[in-house]
C-alpha cells in the first residue's frame, strides 16, 4: 500500500483544531492532534514519538480518517463488561430510594434480596454510584448540654468568704 499524505481541507482543520482543544473526550482530542502532525508534514513515526503513541496506532487512526473521515476518528469504541446487576437497575434504584440504606453492606443484603445475586461492597458502591446515589456522611446533631439545677447558694465568691 502507498503511503498517503493527510490533507484537510481548510473547514476540517477549523474542526480539527477546536476538537483537538476542546473535545470533552481525550482520546479524542489525542487523535485530533496525531491528524493535524500529519497535516503538516511530519512522519507517523514523528507523531507517534510526539504523542506518546505507538506507529500502530498512528496507522489506525489513519485508516480510520480513510475509510468515515472525521467522524471515524471522534468514535471510541471501547465497551467494558456489563455488570450482572445491570438488569435490575430499576427495581434497585426504586428500592434503595424508597428506603436508603446506611452501608455498602446493608445494600449488598439488600440487592441480593431483590434480584439473588451476592455482590461484594467493592463492587456494589461503583455499580451504586452509577445509579447517581451517593455517600452521605452522617454524624451527630449537637444538642446543648442539659441543665442542672444546683442547691447552692448564687454569691459564693471571694467577696462573700470574708463576711
Amino acid at each position: 500500500m502507498a503511503w498517503l499524505r493527510i490533507t484537510l481541507a481548510d473547514a476540517e482543520q477549523a474542526v480539527v483544531d477546536a476538537e483537538r482543544d476542546a473535545h470533552p473526550d481525550a482520546h479524542v482530542r489525542r487523535k485530533m492532534l496525531v491528524l493535524r502532525l500529519l497535516h503538516c508534514g511530519v512522519t507517523r513515526d514523528k507523531a507517534a514519538e510526539v504523542t506518546g503513541l505507538g506507529r500502530a496506532t498512528v496507522q489506525r487512526y489513519v485508516a480510520a480518517y480513510r475509510e468515515s473521515g472525521l467522524d471515524g476518528l471522534r468514535r471510541w469504541g471501547v465497551v467494558g463488561p456489563v455488570s450482572d446487576l445491570a438488569a435490575h437497575t430499576e427495581a434497585i434504584r426504586d428500592s434503595l430510594t424508597k428506603a436508603p440504606v446506611r452501608t455498602a453492606a446493608e445494600a449488598c443484603d439488600r440487592i441480593e434480596a431483590l434480584t439473588g445475586i451476592r455482590r461484594q461492597p467493592t463492587q456494589v458502591r461503583p455499580f451504586l454510584a452509577g445509579l447517581g446515589f451517593r455517600w452521605r456522611r452522617v454524624r451527630a446533631i449537637p444538642v446543648p448540654p442539659k441543665k442542672t439545677s444546683r442547691t447552692t447558694s448564687p454569691s459564693r465568691g471571694p467577696s462573700s468568704a470574708r463576711n
